[in-house]
C-alpha cells in the first residue's frame, strides 16, 4: 500500500524531517537530483538508441526548492560528462536558501547558465522540468506560462515532483501544463498525480525515497491510501473445507422490465469475485433470461402487488397512478413497511443475505421508492445503494435516514449532483473534498466513480483508486462493480474495505481485458468474467 500525500502535507513531512529528525535538507536536496538526474539520464538514453543523436540536457528552473532541485540534477549529469545548459527563471532577489546554495555551486563548477526566456521552442535536449513543484496554487501567466507552453512542445520531458502548472492537491491544470514523459516524486505519491487530468500529465511516475520517515508521515497525517497488486493478499481466505455458505449469500435487487441486463452483470460480478451464493430479487420479466444466462442463481419475483401489475395485465408503473390499498399511510402520515404483507418477499430476502446490492437498472416507477425504502430499513447488512437506488434517495431525501456506515454508495458524477446539490464542475475540481464531504454528511462509504475513482467514509479515510483504463467506459460497468463490491461485503469485509478493494479488482479487471479487447472492444460481462483472472 501507498499513500498519497497534499502539497502542504509534504512541507510539513519535510519539515518535520529537518527540524525534528535532524535530517540536514541539503542532504535531502542531493538524493532528490540525484533521482532525478538518474531518470533524465535513463530516458535520454532510450532517446539516442532511437535517434541516434548526441544527448543533452536542458534544465528549466523555478527560484524555489524545486528549482534547486534541478540545478541539483543539472550538475550531476554535467559531472558525468553530459552537455547541460540551466536556463533560471524568476527573481534570484526571491529565491530560497536552498535554491542560492546550489546556484553558487552551479557557478563555481561554470555550467553554462542561460535566462529562461531564451529556451527555445525547439530542441534535441531531454527538458527537465523544475519550474514549479507543489506549492502552486494560483493559475500561472505571462512568461512562466509562455515557457510551460514551450516545454509542452517537447516528448522528452522529466518533471521533478510534479509537472509544472498541476495543481498538487486535485491534479487541475492551473493556466497551462506540460506532458512529461517521467515524474520524479519525492517520499510519497502526491494526490494530483492520481486525480485527472493531472494523472494524464504526470506520465510514468517514479516514486523516491530521499529520506523521509513514516513517522513523520504519521504526525502531520495524509490525503490518502493508495492499493497496490501486493495488497491482494489481504482479500478473505478461502479454505480449502469451505462450502457455498462459507463464502457468503448476497442479495441483488435491480431491473426493471427491459433492464435485466443490469441484475445479470451485478450476479455475475459477485460469483466472479468469489461470493458462494447469488439471489435475485427482480420483476417476473426478467426471470426466463436470468434463468438461462445465470442458472447458478437463485431468482426470486417481486410481489405483484408491489409492481402493479393488476390481473388484466395492465402495468401502472411510471408514476402516474397509486393502485388501490397500495402503501397506504398509517395516522401519522406514514406505512410501517416492516409489517406489509406485500414487503413479505423483499424483508426474507434481506434476512437471508449477508450483503445486499441495491438499485442496478431499477428504473424510477412508483414502486421503486417504496422497495428502496423497504430494503433499507429491513436489511440489518451492509447494503451497496446503487444507480436507481442513489436516484430515488436523491429524489426522495426522507430517505436519507436510512445512509449509515454500513451503505455503500456507488455515484457517478450525475447521480451525486444529484445527491448532493453540487455542480459536476464542482465536484470534479476536488473529487477528494466531495467524496469526503459526502461521507461525513451522510455516514455511508462514498465511491465516488469517475476516471479517477475517491473513495471516503464520514471518518475522513480516502483511498483514491490507481487502476483501470478507457476500456471500461462501457455500459454496465458500474453494474459490475456494484457486485464486486457487494460479493466483497457478502464474504465478510468491512464496508471501507469492500469498496476499495472492489473499485481496484474491477480497475485491474479492465486493464486484463483492455490488453485482450483493446482499448474500445471491452464488454461488461467480460469485465465480470475477468474479476475471477485477477490473481490474489
Amino acid at each position: 500500500m501507498k499513500y498519497a500525500v497534499t502539497g502542504t502535507q509534504m512541507k510539513q513531512i519535510d519539515q518535520d524531517t529537518i527540524e525534528r529528525i535532524g535530517i540536514p535538507s541539503v542532504v535531502l536536496m542531493e538524493r532528490a537530483a540525484l533521482a532525478v538526474a538518474d531518470a533524465a539520464q535513463g530516458l535520454a538514453l532510450k532517446k539516442m538508441k532511437r535517434d541516434k543523436k548526441p544527448i543533452q540536457f536542458a534544465v528549466i528552473c523555478g527560484t524555489g526548492n524545486n528549482g534547486a532541485d534541478g540545478i541539483g540534477a543539472g550538475r550531476i549529469l554535467w559531472g558525468r560528462g553530459y552537455e547541460v545548459i540551466l536556463y533560471l527563471a524568476g527573481d534570484p532577489q526571491r529565491s530560497t536558501p536552498e535554491y542560492q546554495l546550489q546556484k553558487h555551486i552551479a557557478e563555481q563548477l561554470q555550467i553554462p547558465t542561460k535566462p529562461a526566456e531564451r529556451f527555445p521552442n525547439q530542441g534535441e535536449e531531454t527538458v527537465i522540468d523544475a519550474l514549479f513543484g507543489i506549492g502552486l496554487v494560483r493559475n500561472v501567466e505571462g512568461e512562466y506560462k509562455r515557457l510551460i507552453e514551450k516545454m509542452a512542445s517537447r516528448a522528452d520531458l522529466v518533471a521533478v515532483d510534479i509537472p509544472s502548472g498541476i495543481h498538487s492537491d486535485t491534479g487541475a491544470v492551473m493556466g497551462a501544463a506540460a506532458f512529461a514523459a517521467v515524474t520524479v516524486t519525492f517520499g510519497y505519491l502526491k494526490s494530483g498525480l492520481l486525480l485527472y487530468p493531472g494523472k494524464s500529465y504526470g506520465g510514468q511516475v517514479k516514486v523516491k525515497d530521499i529520506g523521509f520517515f513514516d513517522c513523520s508521515r504519521k504526525r502531520v497525517g495524509w490525503d490518502a491510501k493508495v492499493l497496490e497488486k501486493t495488497d491482494l493478499t489481504c482479500l478473505p481466505k478461502r479454505p480449502s473445507d469451505g462450502n457455498k455458505g462459507t463464502f457468503g449469500k448476497i442479495l441483488v435487487v435491480a431491473g426493471s422490465v427491459g433492464m435485466c441486463g443490469a441484475a445479470y452483470l451485478s450476479g455475475l460480478a459477485a460469483y466472479r469475485i468469489g461470493t458462494g451464493l447469488v439471489r435475485i430479487l427482480t420483476v417476473k420479466e426478467n426471470r426466463p433470461v436470468l434463468q438461462a444466462k445465470l442458472p447458478e442463481a437463485i431468482v426470486d419475483v417481486l410481489d405483484e402487488r408491489i409492481v402493479g401489475i393488476g390481473s388484466n395485465g395492465d402495468n401502472w408503473a411510471g408514476g402516474m397512478v397509486q393502485p388501490d390499498g397500495m402503501f397506504e399511510s398509517d395516522e401519522n402520515g406514514s406505512r410501517d413497511l416492516a409489517t406489509a404483507p406485500e414487503m413479505k418477499g423483499v424483508k426474507d430476502a434481506c434476512a437471508w443475505a449477508d450483503a445486499v446490492v441495491l438499485g442496478p437498472g431499477l428504473g424510477q416507477d412508483f414502486y421503486v421508492e417504496k422497495l428502496v425504502e423497504t430494503v433499507l430499513a429491513c436489511a440489518k447488512v451492509p447494503v451497496v445503494l446503487d444507480a436507481d437506488g442513489i436516484n430515488t434517495v436523491a429524489r426522495c431525501p426522507h430517505l436519507k435516514r436510512y445512509l449509515n456506515k454500513r451503505v455503500v454508495l456507488t455515484p457517478h458524477m450525475g447521480e451525486m449532483a444529484r445527491l448532493t446539490g453540487w455542480e459536476i464542475e464542482k465536484l470534479k475540481a476536488d473529487r477528494v473534498k466531495a467524496a469526503k464531504s459526502c461521507g461525513v454528511k451522510t455516514g455511508a462509504i462514498t465511491v465516488l466513480k469517475d476516471a479517477s475513482t475517491v473513495i471516503a467514509n464520514g471518518e475522513g479515510m480516502v483511498y483514491i483508486n490507481s487502476s483501470g483504463c478507457s476500456a471500461m467506459a462501457k455500459a454496465g460497468s458500474g453494474d459490475v462493480l456494484a457486485g464486486a463490491v457487494g460479493g466483497l461485503l457478502a464474504q465478510g469485509m468491512e464496508p471501507l474495505l469492500a469498496a476499495a478493494y472492489g473499485v481496484f479488482i474491477h480497475g485491474l479487471a479492465g486493464e486484463h481485458v483492455r490488453n485482450v479487447r483493446g482499448e474500445g472492444g471491452l464488454l461488461a460481462g467480460e469485465l465480470a468474467d475477468a474479476l475471477g483472472e485477477i490473481k490474489r
